[in-house]
């Protein structure tokens, strides 16, 4: 007759951790359908439990094991076959009672069976079918088990490559290190040139304000120089202002001659930095020929005033 429905209840399934042999891990995350059969050549039961697509439980309980109820609600059995321990949670105690009464005698046995035998063979046909699926998926994991082997022997490779590189990227590590220490003096280096630098530009800074004062002194002697010829244009009080007009230019002499000193001297400090300030040496090159034309104007207009003066 094979195996053959008795009933089927809903239960929170839960195996033994494998490592402590103490706690229990949860089979699945809820409530799940659990159903019992009797098998009467065999005489013994069977309780099939699916989640799904996964079987959870789908163990045979022979007449010498047995099903210890360990509280109101919870109860559990070893099964050697599948190495592990099982319980079922329950939402009552009369469902509990109802399971441990499973492996009693023959009367108890038939007695339950009832009208529900439909919809248990109904349940038994798609507890088959979901273990034809699960013996598919086994040769499916079989496979991705296999696949994953063959992976973790290429990572394996790829590992002892690696560790066969890290000696040769250390020494690369090293020689940056030792080229990093190179570049830090070297930015060391320019960093003290660029202060260098700096201090070239404040010094020529400064003779740049020392040429404006120069110049500026230029133009004061060059209105002086108007106002002169301003005055020996007044013939009649030529004469009795020549020597005020002659103290005037022994004065602009000296005055021409001490910026012709600071002239000469200007040139020497232009000589010194001219490979720092080239372009000023066009400009005072124009200032050295204005001054010369000016300091030509001059000596002309003394000669001119001394012919004069020898005329009258």
């Amino acid at each position: 007759m094979g195996e053959q429905p008795i009933f089927t209840t809903r239960a929170h399934v839960f195996q033994i951790d494998p490592s402590t042999k103490k706690n229990w891990v949860p089979a699945s995350k809820q409530a799940v359908t659990v159903s019992y059969f009797y098998d009467v050549t065999r005489n013994s039961y069977r309780i099939i439990s699916v989640d799904g697509a996964k079987v959870i439980i789908n163990s045979t309980i022979t007449p010498n094991m047995t099903f210890t109820k360990t509280s109101q609600k919870f109860g559990q059995w070893a099964d050697s076959r599948a190495n592990t321990v099982f319980g079922l949670g329950f939402s009552s105690e009369q469902q509990l009672t109802k399971v441990s009464s499973v492996n009693g005698t023959d009367d108890e046995k038939a007695s339950h069976v009832g009208p529900a035998d439909a919809q248990l063979k109904s349940e038994n046909d798609k507890l088959k079918i979901a273990l034809t699926q699960s013996a598919a998926n086994v040769k499916k994991w079989e496979m991705e088990l296999q696949t994953l082997r063959e992976s973790n022997a290429r990572l394996t490779t790829a590992l002892q490559e690696s560790a066969a590189s890290l000696e040769q990227w250390k020494r690369q590590f090293s020689v940056c290190r030792d080229e990093n220490d190179r570049l830090r003096n070297k930015i060391d280096e320019l960093e003290e040139q660029c202060s260098e630098i700096n201090r070239e530009k404040e010094r020529n800074t400064q003779l740049k304000r020392r040429i404006e004062e120069l110049e500026s002194e230029l133009r004061e002697k060059e209105t002086e120089l108007k106002d002169l010829r301003k005055q020996s244009e007044i013939i009649p009080q030529l004469m009795s202002e020549c020597e005020y007009v002659s103290e005037k230019l022994e004065a602009a002499e000296r005055d021409n001659q001490n910026l012709e000193d600071k002239v000469r001297s200007l040139k020497t400090d232009i000589e010194e930095s001219k490979y720092r300030q080239r372009h000023l040496k066009v400009e005072l090159k124009s200032f050295l020929e204005v001054l010369d034309s000016k300091i030509d104007d001059l000596h002309d207009f003394r000669r001119g005033l001394s012919k004069l003066g020898s005329d009258n």
